[in-house]
């Protein structure tokens, strides 16, 4: 059921400009630019007046006339040049609203042509903790998981694990160096792990000779030596466990935990495919494939092996393109990564084109700008080093801890109910404040403002929610049930309106990958219940259909409230407590 307001009226529209004869692709409206004069308005006779020849005004009083008909308009009305002002009938809002609340979609349509998405987004690395670069990965790109699977797209996420290259073979290298041989791997843990290749990282660096060993050893490790693939399917193991933690945390959903090395085989296939095509070419050792000038700028090349044999990680991604495509019959594959990367992609989506890898695919990268400190630059420790996400989860708890009472205090609530609400609180903290800015840029992370009860803020509305649950059980114990919306004031009628684009908003935010089309909405409708409510008493309303209209329009918002935190990626508690002053 699509019950989008929007496109109602532009199918009234439409069917008024074919009774016309004039062209139905201005036969759409949007929302006033001057609500206090009317709810939406229609521009097509201004862009009419050319084509027919006529005065604006002139075409806007035939459109005008034949609405003027349709009893779901309360007023139309013609101003300036030729605008169409469109007020709605109370009671046609009323009845859309009630449709609205008797569908478990609340009106919102789905996609027409459904597609099997495959999304890359997460992007971990074995030995290394996630840190507060891994954020916006995870929380962006779940929700916008959520929300091609809302819209009706079958999707299938994949983390895309870092697991393949010399990093590897730095850990396994330093680890002889140290104990002499790979005995003892399989009981080290992640922080052991990790220590070593912070280790091996500096070495390289220093001595060429190191770098060497690890080149040797990575090899022996593709080659699937017994040995050193063992001991490198230990590292790899134990850095999912570890990093699965933090995506539960996070509420990141992945259907696949695949990585590099699962592309390796496909990789022999690209170069192969590469080099039959004639694209190849062996420059200074290295196998790569030119790409033309674009605009005016010579771009660098792909390469596919490097001097030392080894494939690039370029390889790496164009390979699991073909996989997802082969395996997953993938329609679109988009990737949730760092705008930084965005020549990376750039140049594998074209490769994987030219080679026919993926025919009719669509590729899409959709890059996101960095977590920043106060001073503007990548969010960093006191010491200067890369925040662990961990670290920043607990000090948003901490920071939430604040403000909720302690355990014991408030009745039913113990420790464990405690937590779960600070957990609950700081992740919607966490995330509201990412997914509130545009994807594209970066954004200040500020841990003392974030986690408020008002302002907009993920907590802000999960208290809106809390609050509407208590009006909700305090009116079934006053008898109250639900009627038949009922618009008898302007609170109510701006409510009712802003119910009403919840369909339009969701699928605007699908079709521009933007999250925050979501965050804007859901902030602005709970800003418009509580006007409603300062005014709409439903325990005092001045007649039992009121009462029952208002209650109606509460648990309407309320649920509409939670649909979007959920495609938001947050949770909401139905109570929250605050500490005594």
């Amino acid at each position: 059921m699509d019950l989008s307001i929007e496109n109602i009226i532009n199918q009234k529209l439409d069917a008024v400009f074919k009774a016309l004869n004039l062209d139905t692709k201005f036969a759409f409206a949007k929302a006033s630019d001057r609500p206090d004069l009317s709810d939406f308005q229609c521009n097509g006779a201004l862009a009419l007046a050319k084509s027919e020849r006529k005065n604006p005004r002139e075409i806007a009083s035939l459109i005008a006339a034949e609405l003027e008909k349709d009893s779901d308009f309360a007023k139309v009305s013609i101003d300036g040049p030729g605008f169409i002002n469109l007020t709605l009938s109370n009671a046609f809002l009323g009845n859309i609203i009630d449709q609205a609340a008797a569908d478990e979609r609340f009106g919102c349509g789905q996609t027409s042509a459904r597609k099997k998405v495959v999304m890359d987004f997460g992007g971990p690395n074995v030995a290394k903790a996630l840190h507060v670069g891994h954020l916006r990965s995870a929380v962006v790109g779940e929700s916008i998981r959520r929300i091609e699977q809302f819209i009706g797209n079958e999707v299938i996420s994949d983390v895309h694990f870092g697991d393949w290259g010399t990093p590897m073979g730095m850990i396994l290298s330093e680890v002889i160096r140290q104990d002499g041989d790979l005995s003892k791997i399989e009981s080290y843990d992640i922080n052991q792990i990790s220590a070593f290749y912070k280790q091996a990282n500096i070495r390289c660096k220093e001595d060429e000779s190191a770098k060497e060993q690890a080149r040797l050893l990575t090899t022996k490790i593709q080659d699937k030596v017994p040995e050193y693939y063992q001991a490198w399917q230990h590292l790899r193991k134990v850095s999912i466990d570890a990093v699965k933690k933090n995506y539960d945390e996070l509420d990141a959903h992945f259907d696949l935990w695949l990585g590099e090395s699962d592309a390796h085989d496909a990789s022999f296939e690209i170069v192969k495919i590469a080099k039959d095509k004639g694209m190849s070419e062996v420059d200074d050792g290295a196998t790569i494939i030119r790409l033309e000038e674009k605009n005016n700028q010579q771009r660098p090349p792909v390469i596919l092996v490097k001097s030392d044999g080894g494939f690039a990680y370029q390889v790496t991604d164009i390979a699991t393109i073909k996989m997802r495509y082969d395996d997953l019959k993938a329609d679109e594959i988009i990737y949730v990564v760092d705008k930084r990367q965005s020549l990376h992609f750039e140049q594998v989506f074209e490769v994987s084109e030219k080679l026919g890898i993926a025919p009719n695919v669509k590729f899409m990268h959709i890059g996101f700008g960095t977590v920043n400190g106060a001073d503007g630059k990548p969010f960093k420790t006191r010491d200067g080093g890369v925040m662990n996400l961990e670290d920043l989860i607990q000090l948003s708890k901490d920071k939430v801890r604040e403000s909720l009472p302690k355990a014991g205090e408030v009745e039913g609530y113990g420790e464990a109910e405690i937590e779960k609400m600070v957990s609950q609180i700081a992740m919607a903290a966490i995330k509201f404040q990412d997914l509130k800015n545009n994807i594209g840029s970066g954004y200040i992370f500020e841990l003392e403002d974030f986690a408020k009860f008002e302002g907009k803020t993920g907590p802000y509305i999960q208290y809106a929610v809390a609050r509407i649950n208590s009006i909700i059980r305090k009116a079934a114990t006053a008898g109250i049930s639900e009627g038949s919306v009922i618009i008898s004031n302007k609170e109510e009628r701006d409510l009712a309106l802003k119910i009403a684009q919840f369909g339009n908003t969701v699928m605007r935010a699908h079709s521009e990958h933007e999250p925050s089309i979501i965050s804007d909405y859901v902030y602005t409708l709970a800003q418009c219940f509580s006007s409603f409510y300062n005014v709409s008493s439903i325990m005092n309303a001045e007649s039992a259909e009121l009462a029952s209209s208002r209650l109606k329009l509460a648990k309407l918002v309320r649920d509409i409230l939670v649909q979007l935190l959920y495609l938001l990626g947050i949770e909401a508690p139905e109570v929250m407590l605050k500490a005594a002053p």
